[in-house]
């Protein structure tokens, strides 16, 4: 067993153990639509086992960042199948990543009428980028009702319902990098005196009935979810992680997802890797930093099911064959990282063009 190892996870079945990581590359028009030139990227990765996309907003308040997608307009739903036809046609498999950012948003990046909310109304102390001012503060969030909380959990059941409209495989919930989710399970965000704060058992509930609503639009089997513990980025901060996952993840386990995705995080204190390993080991994702020898010897090893790679695919559509055939990698060109355009995001030459 190796990298070039059939899968299946769920009910997604993985021609290799090579997945691109969910990236975002902010190539979005002004009202959250994918372009042309997406299709051509995603299209380019398709020989990888699974592509997870980059975050999807299911609503216009859980966008945060400038040019990223939704999935919650018919637009939308029609541009982003454009780009599942597409990898389905050269052989992939594709699930939308659903992103509600929470309060890591700014006003300017947002469409008018929309809002910055979150479990608790605390500012993230930093800064984002904004195309119209340059580095902007986070904005300071509005607090969640109940019945708002509600409604964020149908947005994510209708964003669900609109990937699988839109021709995905299956979806991810993000629940790290302190968007929303992460923001409901740390102490440092959600200062709530309700059902939905407190206790762990209380700050787990809403990723559960997030999780749960994923669920009833295609069952359990093509729902993953992300995750990386005692993460600190956006500024999130909780006072116990390893027990507030002790909490979640026996119950997102008795979901029954397609995968857990878990990113390694070495300075944390959390072995994130372990953690995933006791409760969902025979469907582990492993993500960060791992070189090609090492996530050999990690699936060889039974230790994790699959290995995401990000950087290594944002300068290599042809990952896959580069690896199989011994093929050195190309470096990405860090300046273009986030800027509009197909330079630096989808003419990156296959090997075959540049020997």
């Amino acid at each position: 067993m190796d990298l070039f190892t059939p899968v299946t996870l769920g009910a997604l079945s993985l021609r290799n153990r090579i997945v691109m990581a969910p990236m975002t590359r902010s190539r979005c028009g002004a009202d959250a639509t994918p372009t042309e030139v997406m299709v051509d990227y995603y299209r380019q990765r398709a020989s990888a086992g699974l592509i997870i996309s980059e975050g999807i907003a299911p609503s216009a308040d859980g966008l945060g960042y400038c040019r990223t997608p939704g999935i919650y307009s018919a637009a939308q739903v029609e541009a982003w199948r454009a780009v599942t036809d597409a990898v389905h046609a050269a052989g992939g498999v594709m699930v939308a990543q659903i992103m509600h950012v929470g309060r890591v948003g700014n006003v300017l990046n947002k469409p008018v009428g929309s809002e910055t909310v979150a479990p608790s109304a605390i500012r993230a102390r930093g800064d984002m980028y904004t195309d119209q001012q340059g580095m902007q503060p986070f904005d300071e969030p509005r607090e969640l009702t109940l019945d708002e909380i509600a409604a964020v959990i149908e947005d994510y059941r209708t964003a669900t319902a609109n990937a699988f409209a839109a021709g995905f495989d299956g979806v991810e919930l993000h629940g790290t990098s302190g968007y929303l989710p992460a923001q409901f399970l740390s102490t440092g965000t959600n200062q709530r005196t309700d059902q939905y704060g407190g206790s762990a058992e209380n700050r787990v509930r809403f990723v559960l009935e997030v999780l749960n609503a994923m669920a009833s639009v295609e069952g359990a089997g093509r729902v993953g979810m992300r995750i990386c513990p005692d993460n600190p980025f956006n500024d999130l901060h909780d006072e116990d992680p390893q027990h507030t996952f002790d909490c979640l993840l026996p119950q997102v386990k008795a979901l029954d997802l397609a995968y857990l995705h878990v990113i390694r995080f070495p300075k944390g204190r959390v072995d994130n890797i372990a953690l995933g390993q006791r409760y969902m080991g025979d469907r582990l994702i492993g993500n960060e930093s791992y070189t090609f020898d090492e996530a050999q010897q990690a699936v060889a090893g039974g230790e994790l099911a699959a290995v995401s790679f990000g950087r290594n695919f944002i300068a290599n559509p042809d990952l896959v064959e580069r690896w199989q055939q011994g093929i050195a990698l190309s470096t990405f060109d860090l300046a273009t990282l986030y800027t509009p355009g197909a330079a630096g995001y989808s003419n990156y030459p296959r090997a075959s063009n540049t020997q």
